[in-house]
């Protein structure tokens, strides 16, 4: 099955505004340190930069929704200004690293169609809602937001600005002028855990992760179901740090989980800190939002990838062409928007050849990640045998699954 197109989805997450915090700092105005080609990623989200980079000429046509929910589009020969907000910096060699790859894709294939801009470093929360009228006051007629916690600052902005589209990543609320996207990394995730399994001697694995959002919660349980179809016995221990993007936290907490005896180390964060711990300590990693290989080689099994390009062109291309509407995507590995890296040089052939062929599987749609019989942490079935998990009970994951050790922090 390609992507799926979701109704909303207002009980996710329990219905709850959930808002993740994020690191100081805010974003400013001026050139841009580096591109977005990766390189070692270091100190903090304090104070990141803004850039645009224009292929085009002034834009003067509004992307307008009408009562259904659909754009018209710009007006024939205009340019179409978007802006792309980041919650790190492009930099990070992950999360924002991928978005800006995609930004990069979308300028490179409709050229002077499009003028494009991005944010480094924008804090979420209240803040962010300054920012998102700015860029609708500035003309930009296409928004997207890359993270959480942008959610209901952003539904709020697009509420005064109905001429604009707005585009929420991993949100789950909606307007007629305001859509989500996100995908199945759970699909990755589980391939992860396979890997991690393998290449594990003792069964004990850790896992660094940011904040205990149901994205996260999801990806932690996913990976552990992975490495118990391997190794029924392994365990996957978490360590929280509230950060998305902050490397010395990350490694601290990488560096905790090793000397609490585990061997292979996974994360939910945005940089390869955590991977160049395992590498220090002699263990094992798997990384995640894009290939990391580069910066810990000898501890590097594989990572979930994502691939944002394809859906920020069509996005881009419908309200150009006035067939935009707002929907909530799911992407996931059928239709690319997911995928896993190379497997590293200690990732064994047998390894290799088993976890290709689930991958294949969850492509083709003969295996879900989430197919029961599935118990939470105090042994209750949350996914009875022979049964998928549904989509909408996997957006509002609350739970542990049984194998992982460590608790849910209060949100």
């Amino acid at each position: 099955m390609g992507a799926l197109t979701l109704a909303l989805l207002a009980a996710a997450c329990g219905g709850e505004d959930v808002t993740a915090p994020a690191d100081t700092g805010g974003a400013t105005a001026g050139e841009t340190t580096g591109d977005a080609t990766g390189g070692t990623a270091t100190g903090d989200a304090t104070g990141g930069t803004a850039t645009g980079t224009a292929t085009g000429g002034t834009a003067t046509g509004a992307a307008t929704p009408d009562a259904t929910g659909e754009a018209t589009g710009a007006a024939d020969g205009d340019v179409l200004k978007v802006a792309f907000v980041y919650v790190g910096p492009v930099g990070d060699a992950g999360w924002t690293f991928r978005h800006d790859v995609g930004r990069q894709e979308l300028e490179e294939a409709l050229g002077d169609r499009v003028e494009t801009t991005f944010l480094e470093s924008v804090p979420e929360g209240a803040q962010s809602e300054r920012v998102f009228e700015d860029l609708a006051r500035q003309g930009n007629q296409l928004i997207f937001a890359t993270s959480f916690g942008y959610m209901d600052q952003m539904l709020a902005v697009a509420e005064k600005y109905p001429d604009v589209v707005f585009e929420h990543a991993t949100g789950f609320k909606t307007a007629e002028n305001m859509g989500t996207y996100f995908g199945a990394a759970e699909e990755g995730r589980y391939l992860e855990g396979m890997a991690a399994a393998s290449a594990s001697p003792s069964g004990e694995l850790g896992y660094v992760a940011a904040f205990p959002i149901p994205e996260v919660l999801r990806g932690i349980n996913a990976y552990t179901l992975g490495a118990r179809s391997v190794n029924p016995d392994a365990t996957v221990r978490v360590v929280w740090t509230s950060t998305w993007f902050g490397p010395d936290i990350e490694k601290e907490a990488a560096e905790s989980l090793l000397d609490a005896g585990v061997d292979v180390v996974g994360q939910h964060q945005d940089t390869p800190a955590p991977g160049q711990a395992a590498e220090e300590a002699g263990a094992k990693w798997t990384g995640y939002n894009s290939d990391m290989e580069e910066f810990a080689p000898e501890a590097w099994l594989t990572a979930t990838v994502w691939d944002w390009g394809p859906y920020y062109i069509r996005t881009a291309e419908a309200v150009l062409d006035g067939t935009w509407t707002s929907e909530q995507y799911y992407g996931n590995m059928a239709d690319g928007m997911v995928t896993i890296a190379d497997f590293g040089e200690s990732v064994d052939d047998e390894t290799a050849a088993m976890i290709e062929t689930r991958r294949q599987e969850i492509t083709d749609g003969e295996f879900a990640p989430f197919t029961g019989p599935i118990t939470n942490q105090a042994g209750e079935e949350v996914v009875a045998d022979g049964e998928v998990a549904p989509l909408e009970d996997l957006l509002a994951t609350d739970y542990f699954v049984e194998g992982v050790i460590g608790e849910i922090p209060a949100q």
